[in-house]
């Protein structure tokens, strides 16, 4: 059984069948007038890639190194005792004391393996047990992340984890620039999570900011509409802004259009 808070992978297949909902929804404009013209992917192009089961994200997208593993496994941060936002420390002690409180906190427990760290953050590994009475378990154990953050590199007190908008954190900012912000919204991409049928990334562009630095992620959301229903995709783009003096970046969330579409024989195709 493949259990993942790691939300970037599986992207799920779900169709929705067409229906009588009409004509496809008027595009939105966006209503930030300091938006940077972008020249965005055509409709088709995005209809493509939101019903590929083999699509994503763009080539060169920043994917989790654990992505990779063969057995199933979990990727979580350690949260503070709200469960608002991710815990940092650059002391490794510290940073022992809070997982294995969270640890024992946690429904299932796992057994120590070893800890793993790189610039962004702590991960401490263990094997999680299962009991016989959860679910249909293939594999009595499996392997569990839990990561508490560097401050030196990544700051995350005070972010509301359940909202897209608003403060998002704070990089160092000796550190900060178009590359480590890019780094920063594609690896928050992989670990927020979206009640859609399928998420993907078409793109993932810098672009001119008014001060400091802009990265944006272009996202196409396939929404099911219900039975003998089109599903809606949502063209969206969530924007991060970084003030090179503080480190600390901002959120904006914001659906550019939205059209109709299905699965016709197979084939995406647009709602009429």
């Amino acid at each position: 059984m493949k259990i993942s808070t790691l939300l970037f992978l599986p992207a799920l297949a779900v169709a929705a069948a067409c229906g009588g909902s009409g004509a496809a929804e008027t595009a939105k404009t966006p209503g930030d007038t300091g938006l940077q013209a972008v020249e965005l992917p055509g409709d088709e192009e995005i209809l493509q890639k939101a019903y590929d089961a083999a699509y994503s994200v763009p080539e060169g997208f920043f994917v989790d190194e654990r992505a990779a593993t063969t057995r199933s496994y979990t990727v979580h941060h350690v949260l503070d005792e709200s469960n608002s936002y991710e815990l940092c420390t650059d002391a490794l002690i510290e940073a022992q004391q809070w997982e294995a409180a969270d640890n024992e906190s946690r429904a299932v427990n796992g057994y120590f393996v070893t800890i793993y760290e790189n610039d962004r953050y702590f991960e401490f590994v263990r094997e999680l047990a299962y009991t016989e009475d959860v679910g249909n378990i293939v594999e009595p154990t499996s392997p569990g992340y839990a990561r508490v953050f560097k401050c030196n590199h990544t700051n995350r007190d005070g972010v509301d984890r359940t909202l897209v908008d608003g403060y998002a954190g704070r990089v160092d900012n000796e550190r900060l620039d178009a590359a480590a912000l890019r780094d920063f919204s594609e690896y928050l991409w992989q670990f927020t999570f979206f009640n859609v049928s399928r998420r993907k990334v078409i793109d993932s562009y810098a672009s001119d900011a008014p001060a400091g630095l802009r990265h944006s992620l272009l996202l196409a959301f396939v929404v099911n509409q219900g039975t003998d229903s089109c599903d809606r995709v949502d063209v969206i783009e969530w924007r991060f802004d970084a003030d090179t003096s503080t480190g600390e970046i901002s959120r904006r969330f914001q659906t550019l259009r939205s059209f109709e579409a299905t699965l016709s024989n197979g084939e995406p195709a647009f709602c009429s």
